[in-house]
């Protein structure tokens, strides 16, 4: 069977090509060659600043898997998983780390989505029989993940408080109506691009020869044992979680009515919500009887394992990102295509945040930042407010995700991805300007 060649190949070469011909035409080789050697640096400082939150995310996840948490969600949402995911045991861990994964998204919990990501490609990564080569379950779940669902675009909200929109959530609507339909379009056309043909074999996980190469990977840690706390261990944390509610009732109520509205709420449920998951996990892991410190620092050792193994993927993508952008072929892309856009309705303002935002988070951020700034409550900062909420940065994802694994084939996850963020952009645009 020949194996399948990478999109990303073609796509990357093409703009690193097509931007140092651009910046040759217009002068600009000297931003070119210095945004080669920065983008390059911050690949590796960003990959160095990821160990953090992988290690402390993969051992607040260790202690989920010890408590048997993760089963639970699992069997929870099964019927829905196996559907999607039929390559995938049920009962795998791959399956309750890609539920995770999804729930942090939705929650708008960037930073603990990642890891979570990761530890489920991993997982995925133990069932496929081709080395190197994507399963069918992998470049869905990647599809996925660059457009699932948002509940809470709190990046966004935030921005829009701090400059003083009069309605900051406005764009929750929006964003969930428009990642609906982006992740609908995710899921069709990974579905439909899959070919059983090029599919890696299911492995039955109990049957394994010893020889095997997918005994190479890493083996499980040891299950945690199980130590349910005494009765001064339940009076502590359990007047601790006591007082922390009555915190959360009093900020609500008596100190907060005021207070808590416009650029308070946006940032209070920023600052809340990442405590409070922690803090929920942590004593539901303690309540079951786990030793919380000793699984976390044993999950937390495989963080920085992962976050040099993406350091290669991460320059590559960041290369090619800073110099398309260095070039002015961004801009270039954005005069030419501005009279179709603003025939359809699309401001030509909003076109550098649809090209940037599959790019560069960091980027898009920026350009969000800037039009909101200048005028929070208009059509144009509704827009793009709304598009950073329902989209996402689908080749920093890919280059991470499937960097962490040593994955070369991704077949068809770029065109699925690539599919659900033009849709996204587009729901953005129509459902904006039904609502605004």
């Amino acid at each position: 069977m020949k194996k399948q060649d990478s999109p990303l190949n073609g796509i990357w070469l093409f703009m690193i090509i097509a931007s140092t011909v651009v910046a040759a035409a217009r002068g600009t080789m000297p931003e070119l060659t210095e945004a080669v050697f920065e983008s390059a640096a911050n690949a590796v400082t960003l990959a160095i600043g990821l160990i953090g939150a992988l290690a402390l995310w993969l051992g607040i996840i260790r202690v989920v898997e010890a408590a048997g948490l993760m089963a639970v969600v699992a069997r929870l949402i099964r019927p829905v998983m196996l559907r999607l995911f039929p390559d995938v045991p049920p009962e795998h861990p791959a399956m309750s780390a890609m539920i995770m994964n999804m729930a942090a998204n939705a929650l708008g919990l960037g930073n603990a989505a990642t890891p979570i990501g990761l530890k489920a490609m991993t997982e995925l990564n133990k069932l496929n029989t081709a080395p190197g080569t994507a399963t069918n379950a992998m470049c869905l779940f990647l599809a996925i993940n660059t457009s699932s669902v948002t509940i809470l675009p709190i990046s966004a909200m935030t921005v829009r408080a701090a400059a003083g929109a009069a309605e900051p959530g406005s764009i929750i609507l929006p964003s969930i109506l428009a990642t609906i339909a982006s992740t609908t379009v995710a899921i069709a056309a990974a579905k439909l691009l899959a070919r059983p043909d090029t599919q890696p074999a299911p492995v039955d996980v109990e049957t394994l020869e010893p020889d095997h190469p997918l005994e190479e990977s890493p083996p499980e840690p040891p299950m945690v044992e199980l130590d349910p706390p005494g009765l001064w261990g339940k009076i502590i944390f359990g007047g601790l979680t006591v007082l922390f509610l009555g915190a959360i009732a009093y900020r609500l109520t008596v100190q907060g009515t005021p207070a808590l509205a416009a650029t308070d709420l946006m940032a209070g449920i920023s600052n809340w919500l990442l405590p409070i998951v922690i803090c929920t996990l942590l004593l539901l892991g303690y309540w079951r009887g786990v030793k919380v410190y000793e699984a976390v620092t044993e999950g937390a050792k495989e963080g920085f394992d992962i976050a040099v193994r993406i350091i290669p993927f991460l320059v590559a993508i960041f290369v090619a990102i800073g110099m398309v952008r260095a070039s002015g072929l961004l801009d270039g892309l954005t005069q030419v295509l501005a009279p179709i856009t603003e025939w359809v309705g699309m401001p030509a303002e909003a076109l550098p945040m649809a090209f940037i935002r599959p790019l560069s988070g960091g980027g898009a951020f920026g350009v969000m930042s800037e039009i909101v700034n200048n005028d929070p409550d208009g059509f144009l900062s509704y827009l793009v407010s709304t598009m950073q909420g329902s989209t996402e940065t689908t080749f920093y994802v890919m280059a991470v995700y499937f960097g962490s694994i040593g994955i070369l084939r991704t077949r068809h996850t770029l065109p699925a991805a690539l599919a659900a963020d033009l849709t996204g952009i587009i729901a953005s645009l129509v459902i904006c300007r039904l609502t605004f």
